[in-house]
């Protein structure tokens, strides 16, 4: 979309629109204004703003809802709608249970706690992800005959270990899945209509398992013997 100045004519008075400040509006930095002038303005101009966000809330919602600021540029304290109108809502609020009232209530030390627990969270989430995928490429590597056990401290094993458990058994899971499920279930009906001719019914055949390896067996005196590791992988795949 061009920045040029758009030519409007009313009438017979041509004039300029210029969408230029509205496309290119520009994030503002949320900070304090140190220029005493710039954030007396500012404070002015967000004050009409706030209360006109208020009343179009009121008017759509049909909630109570007052405000109340206090600054250095009043040498009252500044309220909306009016002084009846805020006793009446307070009133009603003070009217509520006492647990209700807590209920949605932050100030700014419970604001940041929240904020701080949730961050927390997601921080652990990510960092279980990444030991999951470091775990799974250690795996593979050795897998590929990149021999990396002999590397990993106590910490390092014991993770391969619950992966390799959890890996082996997804795979034992998927295989009962198909020894159980006919081969020719969903695909045998419609195949023997559609050429009237009656297939035998097979099932998977299962082979023998293999007994489960644990890291106990992993972890031998000699790292560069990789039948172990050749072991795995025929069990994975």
């Amino acid at each position: 979309m061009s920045n040029e100045p758009t030519y409007v004519t009313e009438g017979r008075k041509p004039f300029v629109l210029d969408c230029t400040n509205a496309i290119t509006r520009k994030k503002v930095k949320v900070a304090y204004i140190t220029n005493d002038s710039l954030r007396k303005a500012t404070y002015k101009k967000r004050e009409k703003d706030l209360m006109k966000k208020m009343s179009e809330l009121i008017t759509l919602c049909r909630i109570d809802a007052c405000a109340i600021m206090c600054s250095q540029y009043e040498s009252q304290p500044k309220v909306w709608p009016s002084p009846i109108g805020v006793q009446q809502v307070l009133f009603k609020f003070k009217m509520i249970p006492e647990m209700e009232q807590r209920k949605n209530m932050v100030n700014q030390e419970s604001f940041f706690s929240q904020r701080t627990i949730k961050e927390v969270k997601q921080l652990n989430k990510h960092s279980k992800d990444n030991r999951v995928k470091k775990m799974t490429q250690f795996m593979f590597n050795n897998i590929c005959g990149k021999w990396v056990v002999h590397g990993l401290n106590f910490w390092d094993l014991n993770d391969l270990s619950l992966l390799l458990d959890e890996k082996m058994s997804n795979i034992d899971k998927r295989m009962d899945a198909f020894a159980i499920t006919p081969l020719n279930a969903q695909g045998a009906s419609s195949s023997s209509s559609s050429f009237m001719v009656a297939l035998p019914l097979m099932t998977m055949v299962m082979p023998k398992m293999m007994p489960r390896i644990g890291m106990e067996d992993i972890v031998q005196s000699d790292v560069n013997n990789m039948d172990l590791m050749k072991r795995i992988c025929e069990q994975l795949y």
